[in-house]
């Protein structure tokens, strides 16, 4: 599968932005999909994922309350709605897909097989 991200840019603390990933291919709904993201100098972090029929979500503790992850297996679409934006949510944000029979949400890269390019997000203060 190959994973386009979208829906970055410049913003202003406190506002919002809604990030898409569209995947390739028509097994779309076996893949639990997920968001992180890496600012220069740190390590790649767990945003969200979301399970193959939207069912489980799980959130890193960063960003809990402020973003929501969900998905159109219609439209081989996930979506990472991002409100409240801090300075220190400035990132370049990845989706990953992770090829699976099961009910699960991973939470670590290790899981997931597919990557896209990313997207930048620059929260300004």
């Amino acid at each position: 599968v190959q994973l386009q991200a979208s829906g970055g840019g410049l913003v202003q603390a406190g506002h919002s932005l809604r990030l898409s990933c569209a995947a390739s291919g028509r097994t779309f709904s076996q893949y639990a999909m997920g968001w992180f993201r890496q600012s220069p100098g740190k390590e790649r972090e767990f945003v969200a994922a979301i399970s193959r029929a939207g069912t489980v979500r799980r959130y890193g503790d960063s960003v809990k309350g402020r973003f929501t992850i969900s998905r159109d297996n219609a439209e081989n679409t996930v979506y990472l709605q991002v409100n409240s934006l801090k300075p220190e949510d400035t990132a370049v944000y990845y989706c990953a897909a992770d090829y699976t029979v099961t009910r699960a949400a991973p939470t670590t890269s290790e899981h997931y097989d597919y990557w896209g390019q990313g997207t930048q997000v620059t929260v300004s203060s």
